[in-house]
């Protein structure tokens, strides 16, 4: 006999509720950390499922945080894409059968996105790559609220679907360097180069050439290239790879350079005051050029020009702490659209007797 299916909406008028947050990635764990703590402290619920990824469940022991595993990443070919995503959505639909949250928050899950939507769950969205129209497709409109940057203009947004939009004065990973505590310490030969692998499994970068091995030889000139490889972790001739896994944010705070094609990674060094160049392919979005036009120490160049900037720049340390203090936390934003329900000032999907009548 299956349990009756429980429903936590009553949280919504005594002002405590459960809050689902889903991670994806390695930046999505420590994005969900930031806010379920913070949720938390005002006596929510908060609800955390990830899948079985490279970083996912590794940098939740290294958080002390527990995320309930649900499915896995299967980048092979579009098949298993899609095929464990379905599945991934099947689990994830039993799992919520007994209580439903409130709310549902994520930074783009397509899972987590269609489960919620289809249980008319609100559904709040960070977001800061534009440029994925896949995942834009497959999140954007069925989002109640996005949560984005001033520094992505909304009509890049708009064309996907009419979520009620949230600027906020900085970039996401704004949320967890602000009072941001190495984890781990490391004992590295200097100067240390950090080079992080573009991620060559994601839609947006199918047929595009990864020149990152390349310029990580290149560098080994001018010091310890570690390469962070997200994938393969086999060795790599003339480089260091880590074969366990290594929390970033905690890595570049120790490193004299990063060089990257513009991820999560180039911000969180930036925002500490390490130099950080991004190949620009991929890295000319609007949220790095946005830190870099505030004078962090982010560069944009091509890859023909990285190693004369990392001349440049290798060994330098910035003092961006003012600067740093004068961005908005975008957790911030979150816990206000929650407690004051901005999303339920937002219409959720029309029901099928409602499309019925219209």
């Amino acid at each position: 006999m299956k349990p009756k299916r429980k429903s936590s909406l009553k949280g919504r008028d005594s002002g405590k509720m459960k809050i689902w947050y889903d991670a994806c990635t390695g930046k999505h764990v420590r994005y969900g950390t930031t806010i379920a703590r913070r949720l938390r402290r005002l006596g929510h619920e908060v609800l955390l499922t990830t899948r079985k990824h490279p970083d996912t469940l590794e940098l939740a022991k290294v958080l002390d945080e527990k995320f309930i595993p649900v499915g896995k990443y299967a980048p092979a070919t579009l098949f298993t894409k899609l095929e464990e995503s379905a599945k991934r959505i099947l689990e994830l639909s039993r799992m919520l059968q007994n209580t439903v949250p409130d709310v549902a928050v994520s930074h783009q899950s397509v899972e987590l996105c269609r489960v919620a939507f289809g249980l008319n769950i609100p559904i709040i969205l960070t977001a800061d790559t534009p440029h994925a129209t896949a995942v834009n497709k497959l999140t954007i409109p069925f989002a109640s609220i996005l949560v984005v940057s001033e520094a992505i203009p909304k009509s890049l947004f708009k064309r996907y679907g009419e979520a009620k939009i949230f600027q906020f004065r900085g970039v996401d990973e704004v949320a967890w360097i602000k009072d941001f505590r190495s984890s781990q310490k490391f004992e590295v030969k200097r100067p240390l180069i950090v080079v992080r692998q573009m991620e060559t499994a994601a839609s947006y970068a199918v047929g595009k050439n990864d020149v990152t091995r390349k310029i990580a030889r290149k560098l080994a000139s001018l010091g310890n290239v570690l390469f962070l490889s997200r994938y393969d972790k086999s060795e790599k001739e003339g480089l260091t790879v880590t074969k366990e896994f290594v929390d970033s944010a905690s890595l570049v705070a120790n490193a004299d350079l990063v060089v990257s094609v513009g991820g999560t990674i180039a911000r969180e060094a930036a925002l500490q005051g390490v130099p950080s160049i991004v190949i620009s392919e991929f890295g000319r979005t609007c949220v790095n050029k946005y830190l870099s036009g505030k004078e962090f120490p982010l560069f944009i160049t091509n890859a023909s020009k990285v190693f004369t900037m990392a001349k440049a720049y290798i060994g330098k340390k910035w003092d961006v702490k003012e600067k740093l203090a004068r961005l908005e936390n975008p957790v911030d934003i979150i816990e206000k659209i929650i407690t004051e329900k901005h999303f339920s000032k937002v219409p959720l999907k029309k029901t099928r007797t409602e499309c019925l009548s219209s």
